[in-house]
């Protein structure tokens, strides 16, 4: 808080571009309604606005909140989105994660989860394209329902919001949907990790779905800098009031204690198990995602929250280190460039026979041989017989 919302947004706006430019596999963003702190309201338009804006990257609501909604016109939204993206639309759902916006719908917390569950069935036969139906409950009425437009995907991606609790995954296994562990950045949602995906399985199995570690997303908090050093000191611009105002002052975790310092704020985030992120660098980035693999038994995606614990700059130089160098590593992009320059270190008989064979021919030629005896050029190049030499030359 503090800043001009329309500059955020035009900010966040900025920021997918250079995730698309950078080679960043999705976007998301969600639905919020109150506490100051996070101000898109409406995903769909967003995201509506990222895609004339780009050009490859995907596009996920994460997450609508679907109890606020009626279910036919989260449908439409989305589809249109995937129309006006060109199909690159992702479709993540929650009950909604902030007591005060129920609260100001009037939408009791005890019914929302049985309202997205609820939700996503009709919300699923109809972007299936399913003959007309109606449905009614307690809080929507459907009468002869279908889409009038079907998504331009041949099915739109989806996934659920998981915190701690087993609701979200219990909900991607019972309709083979995706998952969204945005639960991973508490505590108790990282102590849960390893036993999360089991629900998914189990309700799949009840349900005759299939679940895919593939398609699940764990969130990660950090920022990067070329030195670790440097990232604790960026951080210093909005750590401990993201931590203090928002986390503990705002959203209320329950445990969640105010912290004196940066250097404590750093410490529970970095340095401790308290989440998974990193304050540092891309190498230490690396590692961790590499635990967390180990810890959960698999997932397919790695998602960074946007934080803005440092300034918009050296937010920015943070994801871009990200996709130059934790990106290629995690994927396995920089193993057959490893492997190249170690079979050229290692085989540097041929490569000596090679220079051999363009002095020869200098030396064939009465002028170019005279012309070399006299300068020497050529000499220092042929003579070198490993890399590291013809880099001190």
């Amino acid at each position: 808080m503090g800043e001009s919302p329309t500059l955020q947004i035009q900010r966040d706006l900025e920021l997918v571009e250079l995730l698309d430019k950078v080679g960043f596999d999705e976007f998301w963003c969600g639905e919020h309604h109150s506490t100051g702190w996070e101000m898109i309201a409406s995903p769909e338009m967003f995201l509506a606005a990222a895609a004339m804006r780009t050009e490859r990257i995907k596009l996920g609501t994460g997450v609508v909140s679907l109890p606020y909604h009626h279910p036919f016109n989260v449908a439409q939204r989305i589809v249109q989105l995937d129309h006006m993206s060109f199909g690159r639309a992702l479709f993540g759902t929650g009950p909604g994660a902030l007591p005060s916006d129920a609260h100001t719908l009037g939408v009791d917390p005890l019914v929302i989860r049985d309202r997205q569950d609820e939700a996503i069935g009709v919300i699923k036969r109809l972007l299936a394209g399913e003959q007309r139906f109606s449905y009614e409950c307690e809080w929507f009425t459907l009468n002869d329902a279908a889409l009038q437009i079907l998504p331009y995907q041949a099915e739109i991606p989806m996934a659920a919001a998981s915190m701690v609790s087993p609701s979200g995954m219990t909900l991607a296994g019972k309709y083979g949907m995706g998952v969204l562990s945005i639960g991973s950045m508490s505590t108790e949602g990282l102590a849960s990790l390893p036993l999360q995906w089991s629900f998914a399985e189990e309700a799949a199995a009840e349900h005759g779905q299939v679940v895919d570690r593939n398609e699940w997303r764990v969130m990660f908090n950090f920022h990067l800098a070329p030195t670790k050093d440097q990232a604790r000191r960026e951080v210093e611009h909005g750590l401990l009031e993201w931590h203090n105002e928002y986390n503990v002052g705002t959203l209320m975790r329950p445990g969640l204690p105010a912290l004196g310092s940066t250097a404590e704020a750093i410490e529970f985030y970095s340095e401790g198990d308290a989440s998974a992120g990193v304050i540092g660098t891309p190498d230490e980035l690396v590692e961790r995602i590499h635990d967390m693999y180990e810890v959960t038994g698999g997932f397919g995606v790695v998602m960074g929250f946007v934080n803005d614990w440092a300034n918009p700059e050296a937010t920015r130089r943070s994801w871009d280190l990200v996709a130059r160098h934790v990106i290629p590593e995690v994927n396995g992009a920089l193993g057959p460039m490893r492997a190249s320059n170690t079979f050229v270190r290692q085989n540097r008989e041929y490569f000596e026979r090679a220079g051999k064979a363009i002095l020869d021919k200098i030396m064939d030629n009465d002028r170019a041989a005279a012309a070399f005896r006299e300068t020497g050029v050529g000499a220092a190049p042929l003579a070198h017989s490993s890399p590291g030499e013809a880099d001190d030359a």
